[in-house]
């Protein structure tokens, strides 16, 4: 959802396999794996939905708390605008871009570590915080101020469930979360329904960044659509939502496409060491649109079919 500090040299150097600010959604997602209460990667939340947020906080039902809204997680912000009570937001951090209409949120820093100060002179009734250990001063900073957190985290399918689930209750709008969960949840179903029979699933590689390689495990949502597309993640079996990898084992375990955007295709055909993959030097590549699979959010489902459509054109007509 938000750069990681330790990728924060990334941010500041050019793009070198054509990342937008949206695909920092993903590493935030899929590289801040460290949690307080790791659990395993194929398990929903511990938690009671609705009971507490992400730091073990309760989750706050009192209407007076949705007044006046910070969010520093795009995946949260876009789900504000998607409930339809993005007039509640006073604030985002500086990563929430999407969609455009949030742009037009006064933005108050970073979402890792943020300038607590700047959140406090907006004057939140409630702020959205990414559940990362860095994150857990500044909610202490801002309960110390009189300010209601909820510290929420996704990094499977079964999380985002989860949070729209206590973003609606926190903002008195259960009934709409309901409806956008659904949506989003059918659609899902129907692409599954759609390559559940293949006899054939492309083994795939999703890097999500070149140099040093780093590329998509089990822990991320994003394997998670790929299995719904009719893919196989050749990285599986690593139960990390991403990691760095040695091309070397990239090569050996010899994925038949690359998943990239279109401006990472063409970076990744001139990168030496990715030379090395056949998938590469042969342009075996499936194109991901990062508008839709950047961030876990209500564009997971229009994801799955995007994805399933370039897997499997064969099955277009069957796909929503």
């Amino acid at each position: 959802m938000f750069p990681h500090p330790r990728l924060a040299r990334h941010i500041m150097r050019p793009r070198l396999v054509g990342f937008t600010a949206v695909t920092f959604a993903v590493f935030v997602a899929c590289t801040d794996s460290s949690a307080d209460s790791p659990r395993p990667v194929n398990a929903a939340p511990s938690s009671v939905a609705g009971d507490t947020d992400d730091f073990g906080m309760p989750v706050p039902t009192d209407a007076r708390y949705a007044a006046r809204v910070v969010s520093l997680n795009p995946t949260t912000t876009e789900l504000l605008f998607a409930l339809g009570v993005d007039s509640l937001l006073v604030g985002r951090s500086r990563w929430d871009t999407f969609p455009r209409a949030a742009q037009r949120v006064p933005a108050v820093g970073d979402g890792i570590r943020p300038n607590v100060e700047a959140i406090v002179a907006v004057r939140p009734t409630l702020v959205l915080v990414y559940a990362t250990p860095e994150n857990r001063a500044a909610v202490e900073a801002l309960a110390r101020a009189g300010i209601r957190t909820l510290a929420l985290r996704v990094d499977r399918l079964a999380q985002w469930h989860q949070m729209v689930q206590r973003l609606g209750i926190a903002l008195g709008v259960e009934a709409t979360a309901g409806l956008v969960r659904d949506s989003v949840q059918r659609t899902l179903d129907r692409v599954r329904a759609a390559t559940a029979s293949l006899t054939e699933r492309p083994r795939v590689v999703w890097p999500v960044w070149d140099t040093p390689p780093m590329v998509i495990g089990a822990g991320s949502y994003l394997d998670e659509l790929l299995t719904i597309a009719g893919a196989t993640n050749v990285f599986h079996d690593r139960a990390e939502p991403s990691f760095t990898v040695s091309m070397e084992e990239i090569v050996r375990r010899a994925p038949d496409r690359v998943i990239v955007s279109a401006q990472q295709a063409a970076a990744f055909r001139t990168r030496p060491g990715w030379q090395a993959l056949p998938a590469v030097r042969e342009g075996r590549f499936v194109m991901e649109n990062p508008d839709l699979t950047g961030r876990p959010s209500v564009t997971m489902g229009m994801a799955a079919v995007q994805l399933a459509k370039a897997l499997h054109p064969q099955l277009a007509d069957r796909l929503p």
